[in-house]
């Protein structure tokens, strides 16, 4: 059994191929880079949800909460947040409408959807780059692959007598762009679908919430109505 050096095996393949070679490590390593970025964020993201739904829920006024977030106004994110875009809208038109409750009610769940739409948007960034990553990088290196080939026959044709010897060590040298097509691929196609399925779950989370604290605060419109 021969043993396989990849290295050499790249070292005697053409300029092309170097370059397409090169051009995927980047991609790979772009991709990671996405790839803990992202998770990071996410794990982040979903721990601070976590913790203010339990604050929310846990019975404190919904007046100081809105104060507290205010005070760390800066560093709001994911459903403190939509809490605070919604709250702070629901003050501002019901000090103008306290006479139209349903109207105060929408505009508060308005800004609840565009500040959670922000947040969606925040956390996919990049994202879908890892998407385009794993579309694209098996046909670059096939590219290579054929390039290589290309180029292995078209040496070959200049030798009177070709052999499978001759030729194997060629199409070796090319088959690496396809592999390091597929290294690259397969973890983006892998880590776009689990980190999008993570942004979907946490965008249901935000829905939840949002429609929760719309019905509470259609309760209080009404009732500061009577």
């Amino acid at each position: 059994m021969t043993d396989i050096n990849i290295f050499i095996l790249f070292l005697n393949a053409s300029l092309l191929v170097k370059i397409i070679i090169f051009i995927l490590i980047g991609f790979s390593i772009f991709s990671w880079a996405i790839i803990i970025q992202r998770t990071r964020i996410l794990n982040t993201a979903g721990k601070k949800t976590e913790n203010f739904e339990n604050k929310f829920w846990s019975g404190i006024e919904i007046l100081r909460l809105y104060q507290e977030s205010q005070g760390c106004r800066e560093e709001l994110s994911g459903a403190e947040q939509i809490f605070y875009a919604g709250f702070k809208e629901f003050a501002r038109l019901h000090r103008a409408n306290n006479h139209a409750p349903e109207a105060v009610v929408e505009g508060a769940r308005r800004a609840m959807h565009i500040s959670m739409n922000r947040e969606i948007e925040t956390l996919e960034n990049y994202i879908p780059f890892l998407g385009t990553i794993g579309s694209i990088s098996p046909y670059i290196g096939l590219f290579g692959t054929i390039w290589g080939i290309m180029h292995s026959f078209v040496a070959l044709g200049v030798v009177k007598q070709a052999t499978l010897q001759m030729l194997a060590p060629g199409i070796a040298e090319a088959l690496i762009a396809t592999a390091m097509g597929l290294f690259t691929a397969i973890p983006a196609v892998i880590a776009y679908n689990r980190l999008n399925q993570r942004v979907n779950n946490l965008e249901q989370k935000y829905n939840n919430f949002t429609e929760e604290f719309t019905a509470i605060l259609h309760r209080q419109a009404f009732s500061s109505k009577k």
